[in-house]
């Protein structure tokens, strides 16, 4: 009974910042497994935006956000975050939670399998 859920999304000016949140239950982690960050903007396929891994202490981001975004778990919330700092209209794309990704695929799509319904992220010029 794995769930995830998204929040946080919403929108914003270029140069802004969000906070997106994933509410995690029933979940198994291991020190191969990753949850990951994805966006899908219109038209283009789901992306690999960051990826937590090994309970947190591995983490991987795309080249187009590397130094702007972050994630991070809470272990006490079962909460994982992706904060999304300086951020440019390219960014704007629904963005998914996704567990059951493995280490050494941390931001590939086919790995996971599990996923949240997503939240909008819009960024204004």
């Amino acid at each position: 009974q794995v769930q995830l859920a998204e929040s946080g999304g919403g929108s914003v000016q270029v140069g802004g910042s969000l906070r997106l949140s994933c509410a995690v239950s029933g979940y198994t982690y291991a020190s191969t497994k990753c949850m990951g960050w994805f966006r899908q903007a219109p038209d283009k396929e789901r992306e690999g935006v960051g990826g937590l891994c090994n309970y947190g202490l591995s983490t991987y981001y795309a080249d187009s956000v590397k130094g702007r975004f972050t994630i991070s778990r809470d272990n006490a919330k079962n909460t994982v975050y992706l904060q999304m700092n300086s951020l440019k209209p390219e960014d704007t794309a629904m963005y998914y939670c996704a567990a059951g990704g493995n280490i050494w695929r941390p931001l590939v799509r086919e790995a996971y399998d599990y996923w949240g319904q997503g939240t909008q992220v819009t960024v204004s010029s």
